[in-house]
């Protein structure tokens, strides 16, 4: 039995995990779309009504903090978060593969610790009933309820990689842990890029 069919499941759950957050991009795109119309209508309604929507402000910072949170879970399995990698090019396979490793637990420690203070603020605003000083008087949880499910599910994403990732540097599977938690090549953003076009055409086409 070979590595990739030791550990099918724990693969798995990392393409069903890559799905769901896929998934979870289009929710949040959408959320920002309706945010953005939403502005929009506002301003066209001051301009020829003289009388705004209201709670745009509002609604567009609640809808940007829900949607960030929830695509960032995509982003990090799509490697696409900013690394600085001036040295790391040239490093040998094996100390860029425990470089590539090191970097995915301190994202997973950061993230732990962003998400226990967002659930302790959402928490707060529960107990207190808090409201949002509007006219609208949002009660705050419901908003930051849902930035913080986002964060969870990105904590559940990172542990499914840290284990895969560790797996894969303890048994010496040097292109596992690059392909979970490296640095994407300028091959691979082209290849990304191309597929994206090939989507979009296909799409204009249908």
């Amino acid at each position: 039995m070979n590595t990739s069919d030791r550990y099918r499941a724990l693969d798995g759950l990392l393409r069903r995990a890559n799905a769901l957050s896929r998934a979870a991009i289009w929710v949040a795109g959408g959320l920002t779309l309706a945010s953005a119309l939403y502005i929009t209508g506002d301003v066209l309604a001051r301009y020829f009504l003289g009388k705004p929507l209201g709670g745009a402000d509002e609604l567009s910072g609640y809808a940007f903090a829900i949607s960030i949170s929830w695509a960032l879970s995509f982003a990090t399995l799509q490697r696409a978060n900013i690394r600085i990698d001036a040295l790391y090019q040239y490093l040998p396979p094996r100390v860029g593969a425990v470089f590539d490793w090191l970097a995915l637990v301190v994202l997973g420690v950061f993230i732990v610790y962003w998400t226990r203070y967002a659930a302790t603020v959402a928490g707060l605003s529960w107990d207190n009933q808090s409201t949002a000083n509007t006219t609208f008087a949002t009660p705050l949880w419901i908003p930051q309820a849902l930035w913080v499910a986002g964060l969870l599910w990105l904590c559940v994403v990172l542990a499914l990689m840290l284990l895969r990732s560790t797996i894969a540097l303890v048994t010496g599977d040097l292109r596992t842990v690059r392909d979970i938690c490296g640095v994407r090549s300028t091959k691979e953003e082209a290849d990304a890029e191309a597929e994206a076009g090939k989507r979009l055409v296909e799409g204009d086409a249908q």
